[in-house]
């Protein structure tokens, strides 16, 4: 199932990560992709504090993965330094089906990714407005879509 909406602004960029906190599970991977500057890492931000992390969430670039608790534990992982690499780094121990994985360029590790997730493509349609295209591998991540596309767009 596929998914687009167009955001204006940090206020509904906030409103859309809380309906999609609202609508995930346990073990659920997201898949963060889009150009340098297109808000990954702030979404992934509004992402965590819905889901009950209290610190600030910061980019992974120099550690890759960063642990936090929250509601669940939440791996947020930026592999954009893995670029050329086929480094395995133990992935399959946090796409593990009880953590949520977020993960910020997961075309440089693909080979690792699980085959079920729900990948967001983000793109700037102008100064603070963005595209979000939502694409689910997966019966669960297509529940967790159809549950957001109702829930979002009713509000």
């Amino acid at each position: 199932m596929k998914y687009s909406i167009e955001i204006n602004g940090l206020n509904e960029t906030e409103k859309l990560a809380r309906t999609l906190a609202d609508n995930m599970e346990m073990g659920t991977v997201i898949l963060l992709s889009g150009d340098l500057g297109t808000g990954k890492t702030t979404f992934t931000q509004f992402l965590g504090r819905s889901l009950g992390v209290r610190r600030r969430m910061s980019s992974p670039t120099f550690n890759i993965i960063k642990t936090y608790r929250g509601d669940h534990t939440i791996h947020h992982m930026d592999c954009y330094r893995l670029e050329d690499s086929d480094e395995d780094l133990g992935f399959d121990e946090y796409f593990n089906g009880e953590d949520i994985a977020i993960v910020e360029w997961p075309q440089f590790i693909e080979d690792f990714l699980p085959d079920e997730h729900l990948s967001i493509h983000i793109t700037v349609a102008g100064e603070d407005a963005r595209v979000f295209k939502f694409t689910s591998s997966g019966m669960k991540y297509t529940k967790i879509l159809e549950a957001l596309e109702h829930d979002f767009s009713s509000d």
